[in-house]
């Protein structure tokens, strides 16, 4: 085995293990790695992180499926907003400024921050939401699962039902204009819009960027920036790395897990700010 396949798979093992927790996919991590730290193509850099998002997704879900943790109803019916987004983004690249979609989204991604910020000051702890209205009841969104940390079974509702399917076609959308990762907007429309617990959401959220991903990856495999010899040992390590996470995720407190979350997305809100704003490339 080579040097740069076993740094490929350490690379992955990482990226995978933090996008299990958090439910954003590996691709945030591996990119910039890929790009900046080790000269790649960005169009290479882009193809592997697709594929390390299908190998987070794969490897979590299948975890989060054995222990009851993420919700299939709630993925399935929002996913039909993201796929929509995805969708309508491509369709209109070009028609929006990218300089005002990159402020819009980072300047939303701070203000989650912010929020995230608040409950995490809170004395309150982790509130769960159990009240179930007439949609949560139509569409069986109400769920439970067993908290390993905290050693209890919860049961869950969500709210804002129609709030969380238009963010996460905003997500969708985001996705398709400017093809970044929407991994943190599910998590957001989840967890602050739908208050649906943070793992549950982060789980529920591996499973459908998963979704979201295959349907990308043909269209990058096809233009030839998928190559095997960098994807293939960046998605073994992601796959190992996702299925510790998963494990690791469930014994870890909801605090915890928000504590990671906070600096992530501030970093990702910021990124976008700047980008927009044209300081950084």
């Amino acid at each position: 085995m080579s040097s740069a396949m076993l740094l490929y798979i350490i690379i992955g093992l990482a990226a995978g293990c933090l996008g299990a927790v958090l439910g954003i996919g590996g691709g945030m991590i591996i990119t910039p790695i890929l790009t900046i730290m080790m000269g790649l193509d960005i169009k290479y850099a882009i193809g592997a992180s697709i594929i390390s998002v299908i190998a987070t997704s794969s490897g979590s879900t299948i975890a989060y499926l054995k222990d009851d943790m993420l919700n299939l109803r709630v993925a399935m019916f929002l996913e039909i907003a993201t796929t929509v987004g995805a969708i309508m983004g491509a369709l209109l690249v070009g028609a929006f400024s990218s300089t005002f979609l990159y402020v819009l989204f980072g300047f939303f991604l701070l203000y989650s921050t912010y929020n995230m910020i608040r409950k995490l000051m809170s004395k309150k702890g982790e509130a769960v939401y159990t009240e179930q209205n007439s949609t949560v009841q139509k569409l069986k969104l109400a769920d439970s699962y067993y908290d390993k940390a905290e050693q209890k079974q919860v049961d869950y509702s969500l709210k804002n039902i129609p709030g969380g399917f238009i963010m996460m076609w905003a997500a969708g959308l985001a996705s398709g204009l400017l093809g970044i990762g929407s991994g943190a907007f599910k998590v957001i429309a989840m967890d602050t819009i739908m208050k649906m617990p943070l793992k549950p959401s982060s789980a529920t959220s591996n499973l459908m960027m998963g979704v979201t991903a295959a349907a990308s990856a043909t269209v990058y495999f096809f233009n030839g920036s998928i190559k095997p010899d960098i994807a293939g040992p960046l998605a073994i390590g992601v796959l190992v790395g996702a299925t510790i996470g998963a494990r690791l995720m469930q014994v870890l407190k909801p605090k915890v897990i928000r504590m990671i979350f906070v600096p992530i997305i501030f970093y990702m809100g910021l990124q976008m700010v700047l980008k927009g704003f044209g300081v950084i490339a």
